[in-house]
């Protein structure tokens, strides 16, 4: 006598019975970005190449006239007066991508999540001219804010009591070692969290998780070596520019392959063991980037992503974005970045995820679209 497959059999039944619809397994997280609202009709009198026109120059942050600034990195905090803090780097257009070796951290202002934002100017312009890249930000257990910068100025902390700073110089983020090798270890362009449980949580480029009890300067404990060998179905070139967030209940990353111009998801129940590979996060050649009428722009590079939480959930995604590749974007051209800001549907993605472990649904184990 053959037996029933109650395990796919009992989620249908279930379903059935309930009257909730079963989670697509094969969705993954680019399926949860909803389109950008418009400031207006969308233009093609902007800078950059023919992909990415028209476009909305008010989303997010740059400079309408590329005649200043690149922009890069991109983190939002709601501030208590209700206006929305992008903490971003920028650095002079005449210097073409390369530029961003001297890149500084800035502060920009808007009345919305997705802009436009007001450059206000550099965060610490007393300090090395406002030097800073791959620009973080986050709330402090007591209440005071950080900007984390690494790569230029590798693992430092500015801290202040207000959003418009000034902003001190904390110190820099210490790292015990131990067996593993200071190069895969060190805090480089890496994403910071401060976890429910108190602690901070690093995720560097290598892909290393770094613990500390002992407040955001460390030091950190590596708690192994890379979590990326271990995920299978995870492509591992050139992996970098990893994001960490706590949402419904698991750690998040969404991690990026420059080469592959594509970035993944992955999960873990605590932060540190057992990641999953989840599938595809974003690619620029599909058509996840629109607008309300229906509009798409497909950025050449998509990198460094931030995310924007309410409720616990994830409202909204800022990407770095390039209209060409690096090696193109020239001194004095009409190319150049930006942040841009994605509205993300954060309550669905969350509920879904934990349909699909109720279900016993497989992670996806394939790279997406």
């Amino acid at each position: 006598m053959k037996f029933p497959n109650w395990s796919v059999r009992l989620p249908l039944l279930l379903a059935l019975l309930t009257g909730n619809a079963l989670p697509a397994a094969d969705k993954t997280l680019i399926d949860y970005f909803r389109p950008m609202p418009l400031h207006g009709p969308l233009t093609t009198n902007a800078w950059g190449a023919a992909n990415v026109q028209p476009r909305d120059p008010q989303n997010g942050l740059e400079d309408p006239t590329m005649k200043q600034w690149c922009y890069w990195d991109g983190q939002i905090i709601k501030g208590p007066e209700g206006k929305f803090h992008l903490f971003a780097s920028r650095w002079d257009q005449a210097r073409g991508h390369n530029g961003w070796f001297s890149s500084a951290a800035v502060h920009a202002v808007s009345d919305q999540a997705v802009g436009p934002y007001t450059d206000t100017g550099l965060c610490w312009p007393d300090d090395q001219k406002g030097k800073g890249h791959n620009v973080t930000a986050l709330v402090l257990p007591d209440g005071r804010y950080a900007v984390v910068v690494s790569e230029t100025r590798p693992g430092e902390v500015f801290v202040s009591p207000s959003l418009n700073g000034p902003w001190e110089h904390l110190g820099k983020i210490q790292v015990n070692t131990n067996a593993f090798q200071p190069r895969v270890a060190r805090p480089s362009n890496f994403s910071v969290l401060l976890r429910p449980d108190g602690a901070f949580e690093i995720v560097p480029r290598s892909g290393v998780i770094l613990i500390s009890t002992n407040g955001i300067l460390g030091p950190y404990e590596p708690q192994g070596r890379s979590v990326y060998p271990g995920v299978t179905g995870l492509p591992q070139r050139n992996l970098e520019d990893p994001v960490v967030w706590h949402s419904g209940g698991r750690y998040h990353i969404v991690v990026n392959s420059w080469s592959a111009r594509k970035a993944f998801h992955l999960t873990s129940p605590d932060g540190i063991h057992n990641w999953t590979f989840r599938g595809l996060a974003y690619d620029p050649t599909t058509d996840f980037l629109r607008h309300t009428d229906g509009t798409v722009n497909h950025w050449n590079k998509i990198e460094r992503p931030g995310v924007y939480l309410e409720n616990g959930h994830v409202a909204y995604f800022t990407f770095a974005v390039l209209d060409v590749p690096k090696e193109e974007e020239k001194p004095n051209d009409n190319h150049g970045s930006k942040v841009i800001v994605v509205p993300f549907d954060g309550v669905a993605f969350d509920r879904d995820m934990e349909k699909t472990a109720a279900a016993g649904a497989p992670a996806t184990t394939g790279e997406g679209r």
